[in-house]
């Protein structure tokens, strides 16, 4: 059972606010204990270096969380209503630039909670059924050969995202990587409670999971190599020695022509200028509504 420790309950047990530092390094530090090895590959031929992926339009053409919210949808866990009335609130904090921190808060710790009550087994029986339908013919090809370039050298291959950890495992399972780092949802007994264990794994987390797990896994950092396509990765790109900008959004490629890095795109001449510039808006939109849709289901639901 994942709780949060013991130091940030207040008497009535209910969690205390944390910094963003102390919930990246918790959901970081959760992320790496949850995080097992699902390749074949047990004993890597080099062991001191490794590759992470992002996920979302870098191994995926979109957002593996929207894909999954979609996915829950046709199957009954969250209504159309929910869904639309969590979208406006994003798109009106988007354009009047007001959020209501007690509302930004309970957003973050409701996070995921449409899965609130439902156990691990079925989300991950459920996440199968959804890679195959929404998932599986979004992976870059190109991306894909990049993982395996690394697997045949003998490293392993690990996602860092901010999907649930679950459907992590899925996708890193199906393309044959070694194992994924993802947002760690708090279940007890096999049910999920609808709370995260410190915070999504996004931005600095990302970093966090990383020297985590290359702590355990006695990783050379110096020797890894890490992939995405935004600029809020660059805590995850900056943490490795050899970094790569894959379809990236706007700031990340002038930041990576900058820096000397390598930079690889996968879209088309007109596609790569549309998303590039509407990426960032998007996935925060995305990631917003999900977390929104998650706080209405919340409130709503008796657990």
């Amino acid at each position: 059972m994942w709780v949060y420790p013991a130091d940030v309950t207040s008497p009535d047990r209910r969690p205390r606010p944390l910094n963003l530092q102390t919930r990246s390094k918790l959901a970081g530090e959760a992320a790496a204990a949850a995080t097992e090895v699902e390749s074949a590959l047990l004993l890597p031929s080099d062991p001191d270096a490794a590759a992470f992926f992002d996920v979302d339009n870098t191994v995926m053409q979109g957002a593996s969380i929207f894909h999954l919210a979609r996915g829950l949808y046709k199957r009954k866990f969250f209504s159309k209503r929910e869904i639309l009335g969590a979208a406006y609130k994003q798109a009106y904090f988007r354009f009047a630039g007001v959020e209501d921190p007690d509302h930004v808060a309970e957003a973050r710790t409701s996070a995921l909670s449409f899965i609130a009550g439902h156990t691990v087994a079925e989300l991950e029986e459920l996440g199968e059924e959804i890679f195959d339908e929404a998932m599986a013919h979004r992976i870059w090809p190109g991306t894909r050969a990049l993982a395996q370039l690394h697997l045949d050298e003998g490293q392993r291959v690990w996602l860092v995202t901010a999907a649930p950890i679950e459907i992590a495992r899925i996708i890193a399972r199906r393309l044959g990587l070694t194992g994924a780092l993802g947002t760690v949802a708090e279940h007890a007994d096999g049910v999920y409670t609808g709370h995260l264990v410190g915070d999504m794994l996004h931005g600095p987390a990302k970093a966090e999971a990383i020297k985590a797990l290359a702590a355990r896994e006695g990783l050379d950092l110096r020797r890894c190599s890490a992939y995405s396509d935004s600029y809020n990765d660059l805590p995850m790109l900056s943490l490795v020695g050899d970094p790569c900008a894959i379809n990236p959004d706007a700031k990340l490629r002038a930041y990576a022509r900058e820096q000397g890095w390598r930079i690889r795109d996968y879209r088309t001449g007109r596609k790569a200028m549309r998303v590039g510039l509407a990426a960032g808006a998007v996935a925060g939109a995305i990631t917003g509504t999900v977390a929104g849709a998650a706080a209405l289901r919340g409130r709503r639901d008796p657990s």
